[in-house]
């Protein structure tokens, strides 16, 4: 049997289907769930509503995604991917969470478990990623 990290797991589990859910409500208002393009040749605005009271933030190869009760900060991968993750963007959606993933509002746990599972080949890094996106291995967990 192999090691298994159930509460890391559910972290990276969470911060995607967050992002999944974040970039739905974007093609559902801008036709595209990668959204860059579009900002760069100024068709749509770097800050906006999409609906009601969620907001975005475009910022460099990212965007955040202000919903009342929290921000998911993601960026794109090559191809408009939007299934990358990286320590800081964990760290920072954990933060949002604080009370469901206390454990890892402390970044040294979360770096070190992080770089375990790297090790043990569950991450791999995402090719011609603009940063230090990884996503999850043939086979996920």
């Amino acid at each position: 049997m192999s090691y298994r990290n159930q509460s890391l797991e559910q972290l990276i589990f969470d911060f995607l289907s967050m992002v999944d859910k974040a970039t739905a409500l974007l093609e559902e208002k801008f036709s595209n769930r990668c959204i860059l393009r579009q900002w760069r040749t100024n068709e749509i605005e770097r800050c906006g509503t999409i609906i009601g009271d969620i907001t975005y933030e475009l910022h460099g190869v990212g965007c955040a995604v202000y919903f009342p009760d929290t921000c998911i900060d993601f960026d794109y991968g090559p191809d408009g991917r939007t299934d990358g993750f990286d320590v800081w963007r964990l760290y920072i959606f954990a933060c949002e969470l604080p009370t469901k993933y206390k454990k890892y509002t402390d970044s040294k746990v979360l770096e070190a478990e992080f770089r375990e599972y790297l090790q043990l080949g569950k991450f791999e890094k995402m090719s011609d990623s603009p940063g230090q996106l990884y996503f999850l291995s043939t086979g996920g967990f």
